[in-house]
C-alpha cells in the first residue's frame, strides 16, 4: 500500500550543517540521485527537502523505467539510466522494487501500429532490443481479451521500480556514503554575491556553499522567480490507482491509447486512464504569469490545497505553507480506470481499488528537462521540468548533474537540455508514456 508523506513520519533526521560543498534543493528522484553520485565521489553534499523525500511526484508516478518511446535527445541518457538502475539495485543493498520484465506499447488501431515505425528506426540506431509483436504474440505476453489489440511494440530490457521504495532507498544509500539529508527544511533564498553563489538561507538557518542545484520539480519555477530566473513551466495532474492483489495478467508494464498498467510487488496493479491526464486548468501555465508565486497559489486553491502554517513564525514562505502537493483525484477517476481495465481484462472485472491518488507533473514547452548551469550565475545549476518521465531517467540525470557541478566532461550531448533554449516558448501538454 502506498502511504504518502502527508501522513508519514519523518524518515531523515540529519542536522543542517553550517557549510557544505554542494546543496541540493529538492528530495525527489533527481535531487536524491545527484546527491548519491556526489557522495560516491566523496563530495560534501546536503539535500534540503521542504517536506519529505519523494513526497510528491517522485513517489506518485507510474514506476516505469522505460527506454521505449523516448525522445531522441533523451534516449542515450535513458539507456545509461537503465544500466544504472540495475547497478543501484545491487550496490545500494536496498529493495528498490526493480524488475526487468519489459515494457509494451499496444496498438488499438492501424494508425497506432504504423506509428511504431519511427521509434523502431531509432531503437535500431541505438541497438535496443525493441521489436514489433503481432496480435497473437501480444496475447502470449499479456493475458488480455482477444481482438482488443492489433499488435504491439515491446522492449524486453525495459523495467520498472516501486517509486515509494526506490527514492527513499537511494536516499538511505546516499546517507551512508556521507550525504546529509534534511527533511522539513525549505530553502527560502540563495545568496548570490558578484554573480556567484555564496550560500543559501533555509527555514532552519544559513548554509555556506558555492554550488547549488535547483531540483524542485513543480516548485522550480516559483523558486527561480525569486532569484530572477524565468522557467516556463506548466502543470498537469494524473490520477493513479492501485488495485488489491489479483491474478497476474502481465508481469511488466504496458499501455495502449487508453490505459496504462504495471504489475506491482504487492500483487496488485498500478493503473491510470490517459483521458484523466489533463491540464489542471486554464491557469495551469505559469509561463506568462506576472507573479508566478501568486499564480501558483491560485492554482493550488483550485485544487483545494490550503496553506498550513508552520511553527517558524512570520517569515514562513510558500514552500513552508505547502509542504506536500497532495491534490485529490477527480471523483470519477476510480470508476473510469476500472472500466477501462475491465474491458481489456474481463477476468479481472471484479478487481477493487485499494488506493487512489494524484500528482502534479511539471511540464516544459518541448517536454524535455533543463539540465544546465543557470545563465551567468557561477555555481547555480538547474535540473527540472522532466515532464512526467523523470523517474526512469532519474539516476542518469543525477549522474550528469553531479559531473556537471564538478566540472567534469559531458558524456552525452546535452544541447537539447540547455536553460537558454527558452525564448518566448509556449508551454504544452505532453503525451503520457
Amino acid at each position: 500500500m502506498v502511504v504518502y508523506c502527508a501522513t508519514t513520519p519523518q524518515k531523515f533526521f540529519d542536522q543542517l550543517p553550517a557549510q557544505t560543498d554542494i546543496l541540493v534543493i529538492g528530495g525527489g528522484i533527481i535531487g536524491i540521485s545527484t546527491a548519491y553520485y556526489l557522495a560516491k565521489m566523496g563530495v560534501k553534499v546536503t539535500v534540503c527537502e521542504k517536506g519529505c523525500v519523494a513526497g510528491e511526484q517522485s513517489s506518485r508516478n507510474w514506476g516505469a523505467v522505460r527506454q521505449q518511446g523516448r525522445d531522441p535527445a533523451e534516449l542515450p541518457i535513458m539507456i545509461e539510466a537503465n544500466l544504472l538502475w540495475r547497478n543501484l539495485a545491487v550496490e545500494t543493498g536496498e529493495d528498490l522494487g526493480f524488475r526487468q520484465h519489459g515494457l509494451s506499447h499496444l496498438a488499438e488501431t492501424e494508425e497506432a501500429l504504423s506509428g511504431f515505425e519511427d521509434f523502431l528506426k531509432l531503437a535500431k540506431q541505438f541497438e535496443l532490443d525493441t521489436r514489433l509483436q503481432s496480435a497473437a504474440e501480444v496475447l502470449l505476453h499479456i493475458d488480455g481479451r482477444p481482438g482488443r489489440w492489433l499488435g504491439g511494440m515491446i522492449t524486453p530490457s525495459d523495467a520498472c521500480a516501486e517509486p515509494w521504495q526506490a527514492v527513499p532507498g537511494i536516499a538511505r544509500a546516499a546517507q551512508r556514503l556521507g550525504a546529509v539529508i534534511v527533511e522539513n527544511c525549505a530553502v527560502r533564498d540563495i545568496e548570490i554575491t558578484n554573480s556567484a553563489v555564496t550560500g543559501v538561507l533555509t527555514e532552519k538557518g544559513r548554509v555556506e556553499c558555492n554550488r547549488v542545484l535547483l531540483a524542485g520539480g513543480a516548485w522550480s519555477s516559483v523558486f527561480a522567480e525569486k532569484i530572477g530566473l524565468d522557467i516556463p513551466q506548466s502543470y498537469v495532474m494524473m490520477p493513479v490507482a492501485s488495485t488489491e492483489e489479483t491474478t497476474n495478467i502481465s508481469s511488466g508494464c504496458a499501455s495502449d491509447q487508453t490505459v496504462f498498467f504495471r504489475r506491482r510487488e504487492d500483487g496488485g496493479y498500478s493503473l491510470c486512464a490517459k483521458e484523466l491526464y489533463s491540464e489542471l486548468s486554464q491557469n495551469g501555465s505559469l509561463a506568462d504569469a506576472g507573479n508566478k508565486e501568486q499564480a501558483f497559489i491560485n492554482l493550488l486553491a483550485e485544487l483545494g490545497l490550503e496553506p498550513v502554517s508552520s511553527q517558524n513564525g512570520t517569515e514562513e514562505t510558500i514552500f513552508e505553507k505547502y509542504r506536500i502537493l497532495n491534490p485529490a483525484p477527480p471523483a470519477k477517476s476510480g470508476r473510469i480506470i476500472l472500466e477501462h481495465f475491465g474491458e481489456r481484462f474481463p477476468q479481472l472485472a471484479d478487481t477493487k481499488i485499494s488506493e487512489l491518488w494524484a500528482g502534479m507533473i511539471d511540464v516544459l514547452p518541448d517536454d524535455l528537462p533543463i539540465m544546465d548551469q543557470a545563465g551567468s550565475c557561477d555555481g547555480l545549476f538547474i535540473a527540472t521540468g522532466f515532464s512526467g518521465h523523470g523517474f526512469g531517467i532519474g539516476p542518469a540525470s543525477g549522474r550528469i548533474m553531479s559531473d556537471m557541478m564538478l566540472g567534469k566532461p559531458e558524456r552525452h550531448d546535452l544541447s537539447s537540455f540547455r536553460f537558454s533554449r527558452f525564448n518566448g516558448a509556449t508551454p504544452s501538454t505532453p503525451a503520457p508514456v
